[in-house]
């Protein structure tokens, strides 16, 4: 028999992308004209890049002549470790324990590729529910399952990590964390990371620390990174801890696709194997220029204020008629919307004020019973001050309208 359907039948399991599931859900819908439109659906950063990162740019173009090595050269593998030591206190080895990485979304995909073994029977992978959803099609297209552990709205939307059985532990292969968290604006505890650490070492997985929201915050101390907390409980080895940061978040660049990872020395060792064959060489303009924003902190602390700033009025306009509050980091507002139903106020929302959000539905699973992001909305206040605050007092009274017709 010829076969005439060529593909991985794997891509067959992938579900659609939140955006996509959106843009069906709000096919026929008509905004209303008399508003101009705002979206505080995509979490896209729209301040403006830093002068410091375009100049690099500008100055690096003849690195386009040559091929990248794989592993980045030497003077952005120590800026990243001097990153890590300002930020953390931490003193990491630029030779064995980071790596250049184009974003943090292509590294989380990958890293399961590099790690999961689906010949072990029920190859598992852990993510929080709701997620971001690279986390899972990773995990289909590396040949495992998932399981979700439900974020809970009691615990400050921490993840029920209690409702994955022993024997899902088992065969758990990664696990994937996010602190801050997407979308609820968590943070992880070092208790939490006890207790995980706990779960590692008795079944063996990796842990996937996702952190790139770890620069926008709003409390006083800056958020607990993994490697932080691994060194705070005596892991300095960092063992099957892997921790992902972008540039795109922390300097407004998420065109120039860049980040990095750390950690274990070990994996980082066969991700950089993986990662060869794969060809995920950093240009070397984009190095260039990525030294430049990890040895700045002038503008990542412009940049938070702006975000402070907006979260401060916009949640100040939204408290008084959604059930919502300001996060611990992130630029998300995460909110509960009145009768539950959030697909449905998301599609009327849009057609009377032309305001767009994301359903909470959509980010997430249903898992143990619920899907827990069902009856909430995600903003990202990603906008200009000014936009994110119009969008909100269109929320607000739309809201109290709404509220009125339930």
């Amino acid at each position: 028999m010829i076969r005439t359907n060529m593909h991985n039948p794997l891509l067959d399991k992938l579900h659609p992308y939140p955006f996509e599931r959106l843009r069906a859900l709000m096919k026929g819908i008509t905004p209303n004209p008399a508003y101009r439109a705002i979206s505080l659906g995509i979490g896209e950063p729209k301040h403006p890049a830093p002068k410091l990162i375009e100049e690099a740019l500008m100055a690096s173009l003849k690195g386009l002549s040559g091929y990248p090595a794989t592993a980045g050269e030497p003077a952005l593998r120590e800026a990243l470790c001097a990153w890590i030591r300002r930020r953390y206190a931490l003193s990491l080895d630029p030779a064995s324990q980071v790596l250049p990485v184009n974003g943090s979304r292509e590294a989380l995909f990958a890293l399961a590729q590099t790690v999961i073994d689906p010949t072990r029977p029920g190859a598992t992978v852990v993510c929080p529910n709701p997620f971001y959803q690279i986390y899972e099609g990773a995990a289909l297209l590396a040949g495992a399952q998932t399981a979700f552990a439900n974020s809970d709205p009691a615990r400050n939307f921490a993840a029920s990590w209690a409702e994955i059985d022993a024997a899902t532990w088992a065969r758990t292969q990664l696990l994937y964390v996010c602190s801050p968290g997407n979308p609820t604006g968590a943070v992880m505890p070092l208790d939490e990371w006890r207790m995980l650490f706990e779960l590692s070492d008795k079944h063996g997985f990796v842990i996937a620390s996702d952190e790139c929201y770890s620069e926008i915050y709003f409390r006083d101390e800056a958020p607990l990174g993994g490697l932080e907390a691994a060194v705070k409980l005596g892991r300095s080895d960092f063992r099957n801890l892997i921790a992902f940061t972008s540039l795109s978040k922390r300097s407004n660049v998420p065109g120039m696709r860049s980040g990095f990872v750390a950690g274990d020395a070990a994996i980082i060792k066969k991700f950089l194997l993986y990662r060869t064959y794969h060809g995920s060489a950093m240009s070397p303009i984009v190095q260039a220029a990525s030294i430049a924003a990890w040895n700045d902190e002038a503008h990542v602390v412009a940049n938070r204020e702006q975000y402070r700033a907006k979260f401060a009025q916009v949640t100040t306009i939204l408290s008084a008629v959604l059930d919502v509050a300001l996060p611990d980091a992130g630029f998300y507002l995460w909110a509960a919307v009145p009768g539950g139903d959030d697909i449905g106020f998301a599609q009327q929302l849009l057609a009377q004020y032309n305001v767009a959000v994301l359903p909470g539905s959509l980010l997430a699973r249903e898992a143990h019973g619920v899907n827990p992001g069902a009856g909430r909305i995600r903003m990202a206040l990603v906008a200009e001050v000014s936009e994110c605050v119009e969008a909100a007092q269109r929320i607000a009274e739309f809201t109290s309208l709404f509220k009125q017709s339930l």
